[in-house]
């Protein structure tokens, strides 16, 4: 029924359905299952407070401010750090931080998890944080803060089949929107890379593009499709870009929220996978690569990973079929010789129910 349904789509990864949220379809699953299903309901989420720090928070948080920077960690990176080790100083702001000890830290982790409901990844930064600020402030020894964190959960990307990307990129009007769709896709990049890149990144002659300062500060060649070339050599006829390839109505980079709101009105226009993110777009480059026979080691380098092990997820996802992949059974010729001389008889409905 589901499937008759206007909006819906299948997961094939997760395994279910859905169907965009709004209140006509709503009405509509109710009429159609008439009272035949369950509603489960979230549980609300606890916001973890500001608080206002004192004066030896305040100056504790500037301290780790001024080491990360100087290490060269990302901007975000040192956003996120001293956001999360705010809580932690809010939480301890009557004690003197080198008395806490290793069980009161995780006491607090513990806290945050139980009662504020934190994601994993929020875990992370926050142990992440209170260790920073421990060995970098305060020049504590890494091995002294063995603190537990939660097992990584295995989620499998959400991938894109090929006709959709046909249909997102071909739902896409805007020279410019399309350009860095099809840039983001067809060279598998980070969204924060495709804004990041320079007019000189583009080396047509040799046929790559060089991604300046990628994720952990590292340079890496990417694959420049033909195909792209020809569109960023209209785009660039029509733009004339100055230094960054995609730039703003007022110049400078292009921002990363304009091109995940392009991506979105695309998706929504060509009616593909509504849980696809621009990033969905580099999941399905790389997958579409393996699925093509492509070696893991040259996929690895394409997309930056420093681990075999990172990109080796993407295998888990790869289209399973007599098409491509062949059964060891088909390799016996004595057992193809029996199938094939065994003799013919009509087949009836029974032996299409047996095979289901």
């Amino acid at each position: 029924m589901l499937k008759k349904l206007a909006t819906s789509y299948y997961h094939p990864q997760q395994k279910l359905w859905s169907l965009v949220n709004t209140k006509e379809n709503w009405e509509l699953l109710q009429r159609v299952y008439r009272g035949k299903f369950e509603i489960k309901q979230d549980e609300k989420k606890v916001s973890t407070p500001v608080k206002a720090l004192n004066g030896q928070s305040i100056q504790a948080l500037a301290d780790l401010e001024q080491k990360l920077t100087l290490k060269a960690y990302s901007p975000s990176t040192v956003k996120n750090y001293a956001s999360s080790l705010s809580q932690f100083l809010g939480f301890f702001e009557s004690r003197d931080l080198t008395d806490i000890t290793k069980e009161e830290i995780e006491a607090f982790v513990y806290h945050q998890i139980t009662k504020y409901k934190i994601s994993e990844s929020a875990q992370n930064t926050l142990i992440n944080a209170i260790k920073a600020y421990y060995e970098h402030v305060l020049g504590r020894e890494r091995t002294t803060y063995e603190i537990q964190r939660p097992k990584k959960s295995l989620t499998l990307p959400n991938i894109l089949s090929q006709e959709e990307v046909k249909a997102i990129l071909q739902s896409v009007d805007n020279l410019k929107h399309r350009a860095i769709l099809m840039l983001i896709y067809s060279a598998g990049l980070r969204i924060s890379e495709a804004i990041k890149l320079r007019n000189r990144d583009i080396h047509s002659d040799e046929g790559y593009i060089f991604i300046k300062g990628a994720k952990n500060k590292k340079d890496r060649k990417t694959v420049l499709s033909p195909v792209l070339l020809v569109l960023l050599r209209q785009y660039y006829k029509v733009y004339k870009p100055s230094y960054w390839l995609f730039e703003g109505q007022e110049g400078g980079q292009y921002s990363s929220t304009s091109i995940q709101a392009v991506f979105r009105r695309a998706v929504e226009k060509s009616n593909s996978n509504p849980w696809a993110t621009v990033h969905t777009l580099r999941h399905s480059f790389a997958t579409h690569l393996l699925q093509k026979g492509t070696n893991l080691r040259y996929v690895q380098a394409l997309l930056g990973h420093e681990s075999s092990k990172t990109t080796e997820i993407y295998t888990h996802v790869l289209s399973i079929s007599n098409k491509t992949i062949q059964s060891p059974l088909d390799g016996i010729d004595e057992i193809i010789n029996l199938v094939t001389s065994e003799p013919r008889r009509p087949v009836d409905k029974d032996d299409i129910d047996a095979i289901r």
